[in-house]
């Protein structure tokens, strides 16, 4: 009887993986930027799926995206394939790529934006993915003018790679890795479930932030490091083979809330050499890695 029941079991597992419709196609387009200054940049804001960017010498901006549905029924499959689209923004300056067909609209920052808002635009989304009757994913390739600044982001099943890159980069995730490699400049890395590596080819001139909640941080400078740090964690440890290291005494920032005047204590900060751009390195349960490799 119990092998029975196993063989009942996989013959319902095949049928269900028989009965699932599947569509790919793969999206390419090229453009360039109509006004081209050293404000120019390059935003992707995708949802289930990797983002790769790849910085080159040429001056044409060259996307190309790997677009998947799976459906249960050829209807269901159908209204994913005409819904889920590639979205785009031309703002002269400026490029916006998102996933159309999934409640996304994008516009000025309003009050409501956080603080990791990029170059003046924001998006907000409308509905619950979820409730779609199709699975989807969009694979983004994109390559980009090594000189213009990059917003990349993802959601799920997905990490955002990008390489050889002098602009500011930003990249988000929520469910993925962060893996940055010869960049220099202005950088946010910012996950959730992740790790945030990164491999500067020159020492970053500006602020620059690496946050992780679940995972660890490791961040290779190629040459001296002059800078301030800061590093908050709760359950991770600081790992550098930076010398000297000089601890700087603990500040109190102070907000005001619905609740009363709220203050926070920073104890963990330094001054590497003579100082300069704020290195704010954070993780929550991960350890940080922080190293010059000359």
């Amino acid at each position: 009887m119990k092998s029975n029941i196993i063989l009942l079991a996989m013959l319902c597992l095949s049928a269900s993986i028989i009965s699932a419709q599947s569509f790919k196609e793969t999206i390419s387009k090229t453009y360039t930027f109509d006004k081209k200054s050293s404000a120019n940049a390059v935003m992707i804001f995708n949802i289930n799926g990797d983002v790769e960017v790849e910085g080159t010498t040429g001056d044409q901006i060259i996307v190309e995206v790997q677009k998947t549905i799976t459906a249960k029924t050829e209807s269901r499959l159908a209204e994913g394939k005409e819904e889920i689209q590639l979205g785009s923004m031309d703002l002269a300056d400026s490029l916006i790529f998102y996933v159309k067909g999934t409640g996304s609209e994008f516009g000025r920052n309003s009050n409501r934006w956080n603080k990791n808002k990029e170059w003046g635009y924001h998006s907000e989304h409308h509905g619950r993915w979820e409730d779609k009757s199709y699975d989807y994913s969009m694979h983004f390739k994109v390559k980009i003018p090594m000189n213009a600044h990059i917003y990349a982001s993802t959601i799920n099943d997905g990490d955002v790679i990008i390489s050889n890159t002098r602009g500011q980069v930003s990249a988000i995730n929520i469910n993925g890795h962060i893996k940055l490699k010869q960049i220099a400049g202005k950088t946010n890395a910012n996950t959730i479930n992740g790790n945030v590596d990164i491999d500067y080819i020159k020492n970053p001139g500006d602020d620059s932030r690496y946050y992780t909640l679940n995972g660890d941080i490791h961040v290779n400078f190629p040459t001296t490091v002059s800078a301030n740090m800061s590093f908050k964690s709760f359950n991770g440890s600081l790992y550098t083979n930076i010398d000297p290291l000089e601890s700087l005494p603990a500040i109190v920032n102070k907000t005001e809330t619905g609740k009363g005047i709220k203050f926070k204590v920073e104890t963990e900060r330094y001054k590497i050499r003579n100082g300069g751009p704020l290195l704010d390195v954070e993780t929550f349960n991960g350890d940080a890695f922080i190293k010059e490799v000359k």
